[in-house]
């Protein structure tokens, strides 16, 4: 919690500094549903100049990760600087119902710290319409923690803090009509479309003309989400602030595909982090593992903001930082779909638990169900067509624990967890996630209630769009009874 002691110094840093001019503007740029497939990043399929000339320019992280593989824990936990599962905001679109959750006492929101500090807060899209941007925050909020939509709004001479959110890996869509519309915008914007014989897949995925497609769509996301970048920066330089701001790109977490968002992979985990500005030396590469949620603490540091005793980020810039050791990432129940998993990454080890190891990897999903790429896995599956590593996310149990050497084996294919050699490696990790879950108080441990899960389901089940698809909201409901019947069986 917040001490008096903490509160004055803030309050006597905030008369400091209130008036000055000189502090740094802080701007994060985060898409959805992405993974660092960024020519500073190694791709070479399509060109991101300005992704890349922000990593000229700043310093690039080669090892950051998610502590959350889906957008709304992974929100509630770089907004406030705490692993998600430390603040009960650990499942997916989780307090939407009549129950709600609160945020424990004396945890903040960045923004709010910003505004106590004396700058601009703001949140939009891009381009602003003057609509707020995505929050999607799992916990009851007070939208006043943001002053507007624009920095623009702000007062003559007051330093801004802004958040910049943006769809997109889902430009691309679940189906053909969206690969259409996101590569007709491409060809509009670029005067091409990423071509198919440009896409080289991972070898967990196969070449299905329809997994094809769907990847290229996804780099054409990539390619306008570059250029959107591109557009911000202008901005910035034509406001004549560019100089002054520190801007941040990150995305909310990996790629949305079969093994990629929702997962413990790296596709689901790992994801782009570029920072320039002032202070910031060009050209820098930090290969130590990250969290996503340190760019709280980094922010606040940056701006000079004391960073509070209760937050779990750290400060990755700051000169004393010590590097981790390892970084941790959890996944629990998203929408109807209820899961347990936990992993422990190193720079050359990941670990994963999986709590619930007598379900299928693709649980039933109505999410993830209506997806091309997923429908095109299961049919392939279901003809014997997919290799042993394309199965492996088919499967109808999981081992108890995966253990990875992410160096050797970067597509997380050949599982270690039973191999004599690594045994040490393995009980290694496993005390580290030990750890991890006991000192950050990790509330997933506890089974969520009956009576919440019911709570978060009604919205799903009542949203127009369900009650207009009598098959959707049948679908719907045969998942939810599913996942009873599993926890009934104690599965």
């Amino acid at each position: 919690m917040k001490t008096a002691f903490a509160s004055l110094t803030l309050f006597l840093f905030t008369l400091i500094v209130v008036a000055a001019d000189d502090r740094p503007n802080i701007v994060w740029i985060i898409p959805d549903d992405m993974s660092a497939n960024f020519g500073c990043y190694g791709e070479t399929a399509i060109k991101t100049p300005h992704v890349d000339a922000l990593a000229a320019s700043g310093v690039k992280f080669t090892n950051a990760y998610v502590t959350a593989p889906v957008c709304s824990t992974c929100r509630s936990a770089f907004i406030t600087g705490m692993y998600q599962t430390s603040i009960g905001a650990h499942h997916h679109r989780s307090g939407r119902g009549e129950l709600k959750i609160h945020l424990p006492d004396g945890i903040e929101l960045v923004p709010k710290l910003f505004q106590d500090a004396g700058y601009h807060t703001s949140i939009s899209g891009w381009p602003g319409n003057g609509k707020f941007g995505k929050t999607d925050y799992n916990f009851e909020w007070d939208r006043s923690v943001y002053d507007g939509t624009d920095w623009a709004e702000r007062k003559e001479g007051q330093p801004f803090f802004a958040q910049i959110q943006t769809a997109g890996g889902k430009l691309r869509g679940k189906d053909a009509d969206g690969w259409e519309k996101v590569a007709a915008n491409a060809e509009k914007v670029f005067g091409d479309r990423t071509s198919l014989d440009a896409v080289t897949l991972p070898p967990y995925y196969p070449e299905h003309p329809d997994i094809v497609q769907d990847w290229a769509a996804y780099l054409d996301s990539v390619r306008l989400t570059d250029h959107m970048v591109g557009e911000v920066v202008a901005k910035l330089k034509a406001d004549g602030v560019y100089d002054n701001t520190i801007i941040l790109f990150m995305t909310d977490h990996g790629i949305s595909h079969a093994r990629g968002k929702q997962f413990m992979y790296d596709e689901g985990l790992h994801v782009p982090l570029v920072i320039r500005g002032p202070g910031i030396e060009a050209g820098g590469v930090r290969d130590d593992v990250v969290e996503h949620i340190d760019i709280a603490a980094l922010s606040l540091g940056a701006a000079g903001i004391p960073i509070p005793e209760w937050m779990q980020a750290q400060d990755i810039l700051a000169a004393d930082y010590v590097p981790r050791e390892a970084v941790f990432a959890a996944r629990d129940r998203c929408d109807e779909t209820v899961e347990h998993m936990r992993s422990v990454r190193t720079r050359q080890f990941k670990y994963i638990r999986n709590f619930l190891p007598q379900r299928p990897y693709l649980q039933p999903n109505a999410y993830k169900d209506t997806k091309v790429i997923v429908i095109a896995m299961r049919e392939w599956h279901a003809a014997g067509k997919l290799d042993e590593a394309q199965s492996l996310i088919m499967r109808e149990t999981r081992p108890p624990e995966e253990l990875y050497d992410v160096i050797a084996d970067p597509d997380e294919i050949h599982n270690l967890a039973d191999d004599p050699a690594h045994a040490a490696k393995l009980a290694e990790l496993r005390g580290l996630l030990d750890n991890w879950i006991e000192e950050t108080g990790d509330q997933g441990q506890t089974p969520e209630t009956e009576e919440m899960y019911d709570s978060d389901m009604a919205p799903y089940l009542s949203k127009s769009t369900n009650r207009k698809d009598p098959d959707k909201l049948a679908i719907l409901e045969a998942n939810i009874a599913w996942m009873k019947k599993m926890a009934a069986e104690g599965k």
